[in-house]
């Protein structure tokens, strides 16, 4: 077994080393299926911005995700197909000017459509940008008034209760559902056949999701507070505008992206020409640019990113390749942790709104983000300087205005969140948004609050129990569920979490006999498969609980026997087979090999990392082969 390990560990680390780009960084893909995709493909056209080799290399990526019965699906066990996606996939394919209607595919997607209720039946979101290009009705009357930007965070309810993440996307989609804007164009498809009535064209039917007692309420609090704002209707009005506007530029990245996010810039866009922009401003033309930067080569396709990955992946890859043995003066290793210093951020974000004694040091997700930093990707790239910082006197302050970022972030709660703390407003759930439970909040998470801890116990001087390790160790002991598992919010989904947590307890000294330990160990245990391996259905997201998938996973696997590895004093026969089967699959080739475990939002976005298949194998095998065998 120990030539085995070691020799599926080598050929990990090589193809690592072999993939590694000329800035040290690492820029698999950041893969979320065909949205982005049919969305740049409706913005170029909808710009004037004709890029034919690239609409025709989306077109075909579009295309060949396309399933028999003319649907398109967000996971490989979705049930039938998903009639979001397929609205997309289907209206990006018409926008494009290759495909037509009556093409036998398009009549197989529209057939499909209308057997799941039509046009009607598509997530709120995707409303949203049928509506501003043209193909939807806005609501007579939008959820949020404009005003509601100019509440301050101190009142009762103003718009920083929401997430970043949900913020950046809704201030744009505010100015235009308010304006009523739509694009058009002349070359631009008509969907107007996808409704099933003429009474769903209606303004009064297109949106029932603003009927419900929820809403109403919710749009009461926000006219009560805008009514408690001191100045003439005309000139709050001028002032929200103004002030919506200079949300969006002034979070500007490099490469001219809201917050280097697809949706958020995609809306921007929009909302600029809302107010006057012609499609021409420079200010536009380097945001559609950016756009283009965050396609990528997936599977030998071309797609359109939703960001870049950069620095989560370098991050991660850095502390696997160690972690395997690999010191941190190997070119690889050092080349990448250069890369990662370079994008310690420096500036102050929306995260100051709630941590308002913090000081900048955190790092982001993408390659050029300069103002949004998340703890997960503070922590991941910390690990991975750990070795190096240890030794460079010079690189200390980078450490620790890192490690007080990290620390600053922590809920009142205990736990920690992803972008700003604090930050959980259980209102916001009954807004009728799909997933906005995880869209519109940022609340103490697992796999968030597992994962500090597992930095914190094990690279810094916080390993025992004080307060900050004791409150985020009492906060994850609270959040377990009854069956002995954990949820976690950015990946699939209870092996997720499971793993964070465990390896989270272990590093802040919580013993292996520990009833919670030993709870969630034996539900590892239960749900391996005959094959060695695990595997985690994207249903469990949707349906709250977990749901197999059926069939095993490299990236689950390597979740669940690193747990085990975590908190086992000897090679379990479960830790065996889970070892066995990752040296066996490593380079075998299967459907589950592409299958999503990142979540973004619920029933509507998920994640294909394709960086991971690398990543975890290299860490569980490396981690077994450290305890055990060189023991």
């Amino acid at each position: 077994m120990n030539q085995k390990v070691q020799g599926e560990i080598n050929r990990l680390i090589h193809h690592l080393k072999r993939d590694q780009s000329a800035d040290g960084s690492w820029n698999y893909p950041f893969d979320t299926g065909i949205t982005a995709d049919a969305y740049m493909i409706i913005l170029l056209k909808l710009l004037d911005m004709e890029d034919p080799p690239l609409i025709e290399a989306l077109v075909k990526r579009i295309e060949s995700r396309q399933t028999d019965n003319g649907s398109w699906k967000l996971f490989q066990d979705e049930l039938d197909g998903n009639v979001t996606v397929t609205i997309e996939a289907y209206y990006g394919l018409l926008y494009s000017g290759l495909r037509t209607k009556h093409d036998d595919h398009m009549r197989k997607a529209k057939q499909f459509i209308l057997s799941k209720g039509g046009i009607k039946q598509a997530k709120v979101l995707t409303k949203m940008m049928l509506a501003v290009t043209g193909q939807y009705k806005w609501p007579r009357l939008f959820p949020i008034p404009l005003e509601a930007v100019l509440l301050p965070p101190t009142f009762f309810v103003s718009i920083y209760d929401l997430s970043v993440y949900g913020r950046v996307n809704m201030i744009p989609i505010l100015l235009l559902g308010h304006k009523r804007f739509q694009a058009r164009s002349s070359n631009a498809p008509s969907l107007k056949d996808l409704f099933l009535t003429r009474e769903e064209r209606s303004e009064e039917h297109a949106w029932d999701e603003y009927r419900t007692d929820e809403y109403r309420s919710f749009f009461s609090n926000i006219q009560s507070g805008v009514k408690t704002l001191i100045g003439f209707p005309d000139y709050l009005h001028s002032l929200a505008l103004d002030s919506t506007k200079r949300y969006m530029l002034d979070r500007l990245e490099p490469d001219g992206t809201l917050y280097n996010y697809f949706g958020s810039t995609f809306f921007m866009i929009f909302a600029l020409l809302s107010i006057g922009y012609p499609k021409n401003d420079p200010v536009i033309v380097k945001a559609v640019a950016g756009l283009k930067g965050m396609a990528c080569f997936a599977d030998g396709q071309t797609h359109i990113q939703f960001t870049t990955p950069h620095v989560w992946n370098t991050s991660l890859i850095s502390y696997a390749l160690q972690e395997a043995g690999i010191p941190y003066e190997d070119g690889t290793v050092h080349a990448a942790n250069q890369y990662l210093l370079s994008r310690q951020h420096y500036m102050y974000g929306d995260w100051l709104i709630h941590n308002p004694d913090a000081i900048p040091g955190g790092w982001g997700f993408s390659d050029l983000n300069t103002m949004n930093p998340d703890v997960d990707d503070t922590t991941a790239t910390l690990r991975a300087l750990a070795n190096q910082i240890r030794e460079a006197t010079d690189k200390r302050d980078s450490w620790q205005r890192g490690v007080s970022f990290t620390v600053s972030m922590q809920n009142d709660d205990g736990g920690f969140p992803a972008f700003e703390r604090n930050n959980d407003h259980k209102w916001l759930q009954l807004l009728p948004l799909e997933g906005s439970k995880y869209l519109l909040t940022d609340p103490s998470t697992a796999d968030l609050t597992g994962r500090t801890l597992e930095f914190l116990g094990n690279y810094t001087n916080l390993k025992k129990p004080e307060e900050v390790s004791k409150r985020a160790v009492d906060w994850l002991l609270q959040d377990q569920k009854r069956d002995g598992s954990w949820y976690g919010r950015w990946g699939i989904c209870y092996l997720y979490g499971t793993w964070s947590a465990l390896t989270g307890l272990k590093a802040a000294g919580q013993s292996s006999e520990h009833p919670s330990i030993r709870k969630a160990a034996a539900w590892l245990k239960k749900i391996q498969n005959k094959d060695g391996g695990w595997g985690e259905s994207c249903y469990s997201d949707i349906k709250e609980r977990y749901i197999p998938l059926g069939a095993s996973t490299l990236t689950h696997t390597a979740w669940a026997v690193d747990a085990l590895i975590s908190v086992s004093e000897e090679p379990t026969e479960e830790i065996e087979k889970g070892i066995a089967y990752l040296i066996r699959f490593g380079e075998a080739g299967s459907w589950t090999d592409d299958y999503p475990t990142g979540q973004a939002m619920a029933d509507f976005l998920y994640i294909h990392y394709h960086s991971y298949r690398y990543i975890y194998p290299l860490l569980a095998l490396s981690h077994y082969k450290n305890k055990f065998l060189n023991a």
